[in-house]
């Protein structure tokens, strides 16, 4: 039986994001284990998104957007700015610090920002990985055409194609567009899966869906479109040991978060080349 998980409005430096996970009813969707919605918003010349160095580790950051960009600097000295339909993937492994902002031109006018933000846990094995980063354009995407049914495979493997992201545990995420009278089947061999319904809405049996609703389904439902519809389909393998989780933090054990809480209070994380002169503080 699809179920519905309600959001959590949270200010990002400023910016206001719909935190869905982790959420009280259910902590990770595969390896996902943390999605912001960010917007859509719309700034004015001067302001805009401005998220200070801050660092993660034990996990994999990816972000995509439906409009505006995003410019990312990290610790490995890389600069990337994103635009919608491509893929910023940054692994932070056993310690990364990154920023994210906005070049000059965009910041200069007014602009929008619609987009998402994903935490993807790294399964006990790789949690301790050296940090790495891969930018892949949307030319570089699978896709899947049926009727008025198209989707993007923005990571993992799903319907028989594979995505050029780098994973490290079974996954799957797709970026579709619709419309109504069209029936979208589920990818099938996930464990678990979820919808998050951009724009639109959606039936799911009797029940309805709309913008803004995260939706736990069971795989053998079939999603049909209301009318124009963009939603993003996600899922992969249960994990059998969930990692806690703390600020920017994923880790099996609080004494190796309790370790990156010291290390970035006493300045042991590396500095991001370009940005060194702002961090977060640590909460608390």
């Amino acid at each position: 039986m699809a179920t519905r998980i309600e959001g959590d409005k949270k200010d990002l430096d400023g910016f206001s994001v719909n935190r869905i996970l982790p959420n009280r009813a259910k902590k990770m969707v595969g390896p996902f284990i943390f999605l912001d919605h960010m917007g859509p918003a719309q700034f004015e010349a001067g302001q805009g998104i401005n998220v200070r160095p801050h660092p993660h580790i034990g996990l994999a950051t990816l972000s995509y957007l439906f409009s505006g960009s995003m410019l990312h600097r990290d610790s490995l000295g890389n600069v990337q700015e994103i635009f919608p339909g491509e893929v910023n993937w940054m692994t932070a492994g056993r310690g990364i610090v990154h920023s994210e902002r906005e070049t000059l031109e965009v910041r200069a006018g007014e602009h929008e920002l619609n987009g998402l933000q994903f935490w993807l846990a790294l399964p006990p094995e790789k949690a301790e990985i050296a940090p790495s980063f891969q930018h892949v354009a949307k030319q570089a995407l699978p896709h899947r055409y049926q009727g008025n049914t198209y989707m993007r495979l923005v990571a993992g493997e799903a319907y028989g194609l594979t995505s050029p992201v780098r994973t490290y545990a079974p996954m799957f995420l797709l970026d579709v567009i619709s419309a109504a009278g069209e029936r979208i089947e589920l990818p099938s061999g996930a464990e678990e899966l979820a919808v998050y319904i951009q724009q639109g809405s959606v039936a799911v049996g009797d029940d309805h869906y709309s913008a803004g609703d995260f939706v736990l389904l069971e795989g053998d439902e079939v999603l049909a479109p209301q009318n124009y519809t963009r939603l993003v389909l996600l899922g992969g393998d249960r994990y059998h040991e969930v990692p806690y989780i703390r600020w920017n933090f994923v880790a099996y054990s609080r004494e190796r978060i309790a370790q990156a809480e010291q290390d970035w209070r006493e300045g042991r994380f590396a500095v991001v080349p370009g940005d060194e002169d702002e961090f977060t503080p640590l909460p608390g």
